[in-house]
């Protein structure tokens, strides 16, 4: 017994131990610098630290380089000098939210984990412009954060070196504009959610904007802004709202405008119609080519759609391989025209995939571009066969079945009576062919049973036999069960994420 307690009080001991140095080396992690008083309050686990609400004035110093999340939101700091997060090397997710950020200083992010950055939350500050300067030492950022702020403009540079971005939130600002010719170009592959919601926004450039990627298009968010009537307008949102964009129909009584720029003349898009009857919609945006289907071998023509006119404009197209293609083309393999149409001479299964359309007008410094999505198939799909409904065919199996069932149990042939005198032998205990099937055919159950588990019962009812197996011999026998396959199992509809959706306001 005393052996046995003297090894439980060095377990005890050993773990004591171990927890005051754990705990002693978690109080050395979370002394930051001197230059707040609240900042030896802040707390740290892991590789996360929380410096939220205690009123901090400028960035804390001497924080430690494994941290990966950094939340400084709530407090009082006033703007993001030169290498504030210097030495934060492993810096993914920065929250800055409500505080009173006006200017972002050049090289803020200088030192830092630019390339891992993800996350960067700035909303609710008092911004008041998105200069291009702000994020260039960023170009792994996905998501920016800046709705709630006091935004007057966006300099065209201003999301130019961010190649990942993925989402951006601009709602709750005071934006009269936007340079949408600044994220057309194949810069920004990945962007797919620009909230531009409850801003103070006036004409669309509606020709920037039909050229940007469908998939920019269903994530652009325009809703209660400051929008005069106009038929191209309304024919836009119309052509959204019949694609199924989300940004469309999830915000379809927020989507107004005024009449002659008046704002008590409010009108919703989607709700009186009747302002819009004298519109002429019936080619309200011109549909461009975004996917081409074709067969293996043949020539493929993708048109590129700028919509730019000039004298000077000159076209070429980035492959899925990322390979440029200019006048007059690739030889023997691709060729361009002079109105920056691509031919594909002969497809293949390799040239399937995203093809960039660039037009470039020198007069005016100006660029826009398409993308064209083109499948090859193989030459299996593109031969003609009939069409083959599998569900209408299964459905008429079912119903045949159903009535040979009922024909075979309700309009038996044998009901006279010299069939009912011929009764068989009860004292026949071997089952040969003709027993096991006419316990199939006969209206009431067998006198007897023929082996355990086997319910007898008045009433018809359909029977799930062993199959008849035949012996070495030659005869016939009724085979043992192998198992019996039970009923298919219920599968629940697949559960499907709803896209991504602008942040909205409590």
């Amino acid at each position: 017994m005393s052996a046995h307690l003297t090894t439980s009080w060095r377990s005890f001991l050993v773990l004591f131990g171990c927890l005051q140095q754990v705990l002693s080396i978690q109080t050395s992690i979370c002394q930051l610098g001197n230059n707040s008083s609240h900042a030896g309050r802040c707390l740290c686990a892991a590789d996360i630290l929380s410096c939220t609400g205690l009123g901090l004035e400028e960035i804390p110093v001497d924080m430690p380089g494994f941290v990966v999340t950094l939340d400084l939101s709530h407090n009082r700091l006033l703007q993001l000098r030169q290498g504030s997060f210097e030495g934060l090397y492993r810096l993914q997710t920065l929250r800055l939210t409500h505080n009173q950020l006006t200017t972002v200083q050049p090289g803020t992010f200088d030192n830092s984990s630019g390339v891992l950055l993800r996350h960067l939350d700035l909303s609710s500050n008092k911004l008041q412009a998105l200069e291009f300067h702000y994020f260039q030492d960023l170009p792994g950022l996905e998501e920016l954060l800046l709705f709630n702020n006091q935004m007057l403009r966006v300099e065209s540079g201003a999301l130019a070196g961010l190649g990942s971005l993925r989402r951006v939130y601009l709602s709750h600002n005071q934006l009269t504009d936007f340079p949408f010719f600044s994220i057309q170009d194949h810069r920004h592959p990945h962007l797919a959610i620009l909230d531009l919601s409850s801003n103070h926004l006036h004409m669309l450039p509606l020709e920037n904007i039909s050229s940007l990627p469908s998939r920019l298009q269903q994530g652009l968010y325009l809703h209660s802004n400051q929008l005069v009537c106009d038929c191209a307008t309304y024919g836009m949102f119309r052509l959204w709202e019949e694609r199924g964009f989300a940004s469309v129909t999830d915000f379809r009584k927020d989507h107004i405008c005024q009449v002659n720029g008046m704002h008590q003349g409010t009108v919703r898009f989607f709700q009186y119609d009747g302002y819009f009857q004298r519109c002429n919609l019936t080619a309200p945006l011109r549909e461009q080519q975004s996917s081409v289907a074709v067969c293996a071998g043949k020539a493929a023509l993708l048109h590129c759609s700028p919509n730019l006119t000039g004298k000077s404009i000159t076209f070429f197209w980035v492959t899925p391989n990322q390979e440029y293609v200019a006048p007059p083309g690739k030889k023997g393999s691709m060729k361009m025209f002079a109105n920056g149409s691509l031919e594909i001479m002969a497809t293949r299964a390799e040239d399937s995939g995203i093809y960039w359309c660039m037009a470039s007008e020198t007069d005016h410094r100006r660029n826009r571009t398409h993308e064209v999505n083109v499948t090859v198939m193989s030459h299996d799909s593109c031969e003609p066969h009939d069409s083959f409904n599998t569900g209408f065919t299964t459905l008429l199996g079912c119903v045949v079945s159903l009535i040979l069932v009922l024909m075979y149990l309700y309009m038996t042939p044998c009901r006279c009576s010299p069939c009912n005198k011929a009764a068989q032998p009860a004292t026949s205990n071997v089952a040969g062919p003709e027993s096991a099937q006419s316990s199939i055919l006969s209206p009431t159950p067998p006198a007897t049973t023929e082996g355990p588990g086997r319910k007898v019962s008045t009433n018809k009812h359909v029977v799930f036999l062993e199959p008849i197996k035949e012996q070495k011999n030659g005869r016939l026998r009724v085979g043992v069960g192998e198992g019996h396959v039970g009923p298919g199992l219920l599968l629940e509809p697949e559960q499907h994420p709803k896209p991504d959706t602008p942040l909205m306001l409590p």
